[in-house]
């Protein structure tokens, strides 16, 4: 177990070749070494090391067979061939033929007894170990199968190249890749030159979900979803760094190379430098005065308890939202408000109904958890997902909220819950499994509810909402990133502009934001409080958009008189993690939701982003609060029919001016 804490295992094959020279060593030419690669995290080192196994393999007598054939077959390809290949495979660095199915040796036989001590001695010689730091470069190259040739920067002794002849070359770079940048040299493309990330720049980046810098690097790059949302934005904030800042060359590069270089290393981030599609041309937006509001005291059991009837339904919901909404609640209603709030309970069901709602959940979780908790070691072995998805939770359940008195010191039951609850969502929906950073939205609803089933059970729910975060194609961050830029343009385009020229309006500072709804940037309790107003559904969807929009708009002041740049910005983004006041910021998010709803000329495609009507606004939420329910209002038929009527009026004008739109303030 001692082992286990200092060092963790992030990439291991075996069947990685040698072949020996006999130019260089004397050694029969036909001679293979067998052994096993490994990428290893020794206490935040990260290692690259090669050890040979115990036969060594005669090359005339292997056989691999074919990928769609059962037979055995050689393989041979012309250099031609093999050009146009590793042309077609530059992404993947992997042929199809390194998919065999099968591959059997025949081991050398030895005519002596002294052969076990030169074998030993053999592959003690092939054995090298290397930190990723010190890599200058490797070149990948296609041989029938792949092999890789390291060049390390102090050294003047070449490694020797390693060949793949059972596949894995792929997934080996693919691990690297988590800790170093991988470009391709200009004067040869099957080079990749490496480069590690510059500390001082990416620490806030490494920090974006791990106070004790574990950091983004440290997970899977494309079969987990989590690098795709989040190693890969480490990548990002490095690569921009390196190509856009670099001492050698200060010009500042054309925007839509940094789109192309934003799309290439996150998957699916396609953000344009021109305006979102379907706005049209607006001489002048007037947004008008940004109304004064107030907070008020969080929502009491008492009052809580008036919302009631006899048989336990909750009462004058849309009140009692707006009451929630302004305020927040008291910690002794959480428990059972929260499970209303994230859909777990219904709105209108009894006590009764809820109790047996609670008993069949309580089957179906125990059931599921048994599913996992079940598994012999010998099954999980064969389960590399499950395997690589209980490393990753068990990490982080080691990390969350450790400073929090419910989750602090060692063997404390509420990490187990935490854990066992993480694992039973993998059960629950296997195909996305555990992605790091879920933790974080566990961890307050298990505080809240103090019960393993109903934290379950209210976490689903939230992941319903937040799921698009942590698939693999980050269409869930992606949207969210374009339509906080659409927003700040229409709040405040001069500071969008600003942003823009120091390389920053695409706004991947509020990833983390986003990404775990202010989990890391507000106090533990402030969390709460923001979560559960959230919940409300109130007043506009994305409301968590406009928090955004007031955090930057209490920064943008400081951040444009001490002209801050790339790295001055993310710096300063970065560290007001725990400095934000909640209520100041709810109080001004709601503000310019008041004041974007008043606009007479608001773009469609922003009133579609905070739901509200095109040209009917419903004001069910004044300054005042409400005293009842809310108002009558405009009948759902009428409200689609002016937003219709309004959107074909923008589709004509559409056709007349061939415009995208121009936010002019």
């Amino acid at each position: 177990m001692a082992e286990e804490t200092v060092q963790k295992v992030i990439y291991e094959h075996e069947g990685v070749f040698i072949h020996s020279s006999s130019d260089d060593d004397g050694i029969e030419q036909d001679l293979l070494v067998s052994g096993s690669l490994r990428i290893v995290d020794r206490d935040g080192e990260i290692i690259v090391e090669y050890r040979p196994l115990e036969d060594t393999v005669d090359p005339s007598n292997m056989l691999c067979a074919g990928k769609d054939s059962s037979s055995v077959m050689e393989w041979a390809q012309s250099p031609g061939d093999r050009s146009q290949q590793l042309l077609e495979t530059q992404q993947s660095y992997e042929t199809e033929w390194d998919m065999i199915n099968a591959v059997s040796f025949k081991k050398r036989p030895c005519s002596n007894g002294e052969g076990s001590l030169n074998h030993t001695q053999e592959r003690s010689r092939w054995a090298f170990t290397f930190s990723v730091c010190d890599l200058r470069s490797l070149t990948v190259k296609e041989e029938g199968w792949t092999f890789l040739l390291f060049k390390l920067k102090e050294s003047s002794t070449s490694l020797p190249a390693l060949h793949f002849h059972q596949g894995g070359s792929r997934e080996f770079l693919d691990s690297l890749r988590k800790f170093a940048l991988l470009s391709e040299s200009p004067e040869d493309i099957t080079c990749l030159l490496v480069s590690t990330p510059n500390k001082a720049l990416s620490q806030s980046f490494e920090n974006l979900l791990d106070d004790n810098n574990f950091g983004l690097v440290h997970q899977k790059f494309r079969k987990d979803p989590y690098v795709t949302t989040l190693g890969s934005f480490s990548k990002v904030t490095n690569y921009i760094f390196d190509a856009f800042r670099g001492t050698e060359e200060q010009h500042q590069r054309p925007p839509e190379e940094v789109a192309d270089l934003l799309g290439e290393v996150i998957p699916g981030l396609e953000i344009n430098q021109q305006e979102e599609p379907g706005f049209e041309v607006i001489t002048r937006i007037d947004l008008g005065t940004r109304p004064q509001v107030t907070r008020r005291e969080p929502l009491s059991a008492e009052y809580w308890i008036k919302h009631q009837d006899a048989e336990g339904r909750m009462i004058r919901i849309p009140h009692l939202k707006q009451t929630i909404f302004k305020g927040g609640l008291c910690h002794a209603i959480r428990k059972e408000a929260w499970k209303f709030l994230l859909g777990y309970f219904p709105w209108n069901s009894t006590l009764e109904e809820r109790k047996a709602l609670q008993r069949n959940k309580t089957d179906e979780y125990f059931r599921m958890k048994l599913q996992w908790k079940s598994l012999s070691e010998e099954q999980e072995k064969r389960n590399s997902r499950l395997r690589d998805y209980r490393s990753l939770i068990e990490k982080d359940v080691n990390r969350t909220d450790r400073t929090n008195r419910f989750y602090e010191g060692i063997d404390n039951p509420s990490l187990v819950l935490l854990h066992d609850i993480l694992m039973t969502y993998c059960m629950y929906d296997f195909d996305l499994g555990y992605v790091q950073g879920m933790s974080d939205l566990l961890s307050p609803i298990l505080f809240v509810m103090e019960n393993e089933v109903d934290a379950f059970w209210c976490f689903v729910s939230f992941m319903d909402q937040m799921h698009q975060n942590f698939e693999e194609p980050m269409q869930g961050v992606k949207t969210q990133l374009i339509q906080l830029s659409t927003l700040l343009r229409l709040l405040d385009l001069a500071f969008w502009n600003y942003l823009e020229s120091q390389d920053s309006g695409y706004l991947y500072f509020c990833f983390r934001w986003l990404l775990i709804r202010f989990k890391r940037e507000l106090s533990f309790q402030d969390v709460l409080r923001l979560w559960e107003v959230m919940w409300t559904g109130l007043p506009c969807q994305n409301f968590h958009l406009l928090i955004c929009c007031a955090i930057l708009d209490s920064e943008k002041q400081k951040i444009m008189e001490e002209n801050y740049g790339f790295n001055e910005i993310l710096k300063h983004i970065n560290e007001l993690s725990m400095k934000l006041d909640v209520e100041e910021i709810l109080q001004k998010a709601e503000g310019i939701c008041l004041q974007v709803r008043g606009c007479k000329d608001l773009p469609a495609p922003v009133s579609n982003i905070l739901g509200f009507p095109t040209e009917v606004f419903i004001s069910d939420l004044t300054e005042s609060g409400p005293k009842s329910g809310p108002g009558p209002g405009p009948r759902p038929q009428q409200l689609q029919d002016a937003c219709s009527s309004v959107q074909e009026h923008l589709r004509e004008s559409s056709s007349h001016n061939g415009c995208k739109v121009a936010f002019i303030s």
